[in-house]
């Protein structure tokens, strides 16, 4: 094996790859990166069995080969490197990698160890904007549980077609949920998956790394029974999807409420982050005080180790007085995913789960559960 590329382009190829690759005692060879020179092109491939990503790279092949040595120590070699033309090469099972006037050797394992990556069989193909599927992306996936004992609430919802034309993403821990509606390009049959919420967080990763590598516009997306295929640009990724039943969620979506207040979305955002400085740890609370009469937003909190603090805020309060105690840390999570200038915060009353979502903007909802006093 022998190629020649450019260090910028080796260096974004082993970053779309290097986050599935990590340490497993029982399976050592998955912390390493497969490298697969063929004629026609370089592909460097990592894997932790639930998911594999293959990124291609842009190489002159003089001679074609496998090979795999650990992804870390690659990629930080190579981000120390001074020059911008590199050759690797195999020589005696050992990567040598040339930049310049240094030489190194990087020792490795023959590529028939690495695992094998399942070859996806026939699916359903939908299509989606880039820059509408990243940002989409990034606005759920962070309310998915972490917990997994229940795997269903531990991945994102992809529900493909249930309003026509459109992909409804969807996760929730129990305590917060998040759903946004994009448009689909293209792909009209029905299909309801559960995406792993390590996989979404890797796609996102993928998405802001890929940027700018091409042109392509559209990411391509495969479902299969048990099977998830994204392809965009240079690189695909290979997912299992969570076997099971997602709740229907929507149950819990208000639908009538009688208090709505509309304020600026930074200016809320700076007096909720000034009273999680004075929550008790673990419990989070801060306090949302309603006055339609005169249009002010008391927010407020109180620990005993650090002191207490209240912040007025103006605000377009429509119906009655009302007031909701909620986890500032799930509001801030709702608050950095909202991109318009307002937010709009809707409220029952103290015991009832209340909707934060964008001024205008009917695509994106986030609920947050009040904390019972």
């Amino acid at each position: 094996m022998k190629f020649f590329c450019t260090k910028e382009n080796l260096s974004k190829s082993l970053a779309l790859v290097i986050g599935v690759a990590g340490k497993n005692i029982n399976l050592p060879i998955l912390g390493n990166v497969l490298i697969k020179a063929s004629e026609q092109k370089v592909e460097f491939m990592a894997t932790n069995l639930e998911l594999a990503i293959t990124s291609n790279l842009r190489a002159k092949v003089e001679v074609p080969g496998t090979f795999t040595v650990p992804a870390r120590t690659l990629n930080d070699f190579v981000n120390l490197l001074s020059e911008e033309k590199v050759e690797l090469s195999l020589k005696d099972n050992e990567l040598e990698v040339v930049c310049g006037r240094s030489s190194t050797r990087i020792k490795g394992a023959p590529a028939d160890e690495f695992p094998v990556v399942p070859v996806v069989g026939e699916g359903k193909g939908y299509v989606v904007d880039i820059e509408a599927f990243k940002s989409g992306l990034g606005q759920v996936f962070q309310a998915a549980s972490k917990n997994e004992i229940r795997p269903e609430l531990a991945g994102v919802l992809f529900n493909f077609n249930e309003d026509q034309g459109s992909l409804t993403m969807a996760a929730t821990d129990s305590y917060r949920l998040a759903e946004k509606k994009i448009k689909l390009i293209q792909g009209e049959e029905k299909s309801r998956v559960i995406m792993p919420a390590r996989t979404a967080q890797e796609i996102s990763h993928i998405l802001i790394l890929s940027k700018g590598l091409e042109n392509e516009r559209n990411v391509r997306l495969l479902v299969t029974e048990n099977q998830v295929i994204l392809r965009c640009n240079d690189v695909e990724l290979v997912s299992r999807l969570v076997d099971g039943q997602y709740p229907d969620y929507t149950q819990i979506i208000p639908k009538e409420f009688k208090t709505s207040a509309e304020f600026s979305t930074n200016q809320i955002t700076k007096e909720i982050k000034a009273a999680s400085l004075f929550t008790t740890i673990g419990i989070n609370a801060v306090s949302f005080d309603f006055d339609p009469t005169s249009g002010v937003v008391t927010v407020s909190s109180v620990s005993t180790q650090t002191g207490e603090h209240k912040s007025e805020l103006q605000a377009e309060i429509k119906g009655e007085k009302n007031n909701t105690l909620l986890n500032h840390r799930y509001v801030l999570d709702g608050l950095a995913n909202i991109d318009t200038e307002n937010a709009v915060l809707k409220v029952i009353n103290a015991d009832s789960p209340c909707v934060l979502a964008p001024k205008g903007d009917q695509s994106f909802v986030y609920i947050v559960m009040p904390i019972r006093q």
